[in-house]
């Protein structure tokens, strides 16, 4: 895998740090929750991880999107 272009980015305000050992990028934002009362990432937070998982798949990569407790959210490589 290529991870050359892969780097810290901002995307919409929220800064998504890149891990390069694990091949992740994070966010962290408010706890919200869901119907069920599980944690989640806020809505902008979800949006904005969803924009830039579509610019890593626009750019041939294999994704995979996943909300954390405690407000984070993870973008797997």
């Amino acid at each position: 895998m290529n991870t050359e272009l892969l780097k810290d980015k901002t995307i919409k305000g929220w800064h998504f740090e890149w891990n390069k050992e694990d091949s992740y990028y994070q966010c962290r934002g408010s706890v919200c929750y869901d119907e069920d009362h599980d944690e989640i990432p806020e809505e902008s937070l979800i949006a904005a991880a969803m924009q830039l998982e579509l610019n890593l798949v626009s750019a041939g990569y294999d994704t995979d999107l996943q909300y954390g407790e405690k407000g984070y959210i993870y973008i797997n490589i």
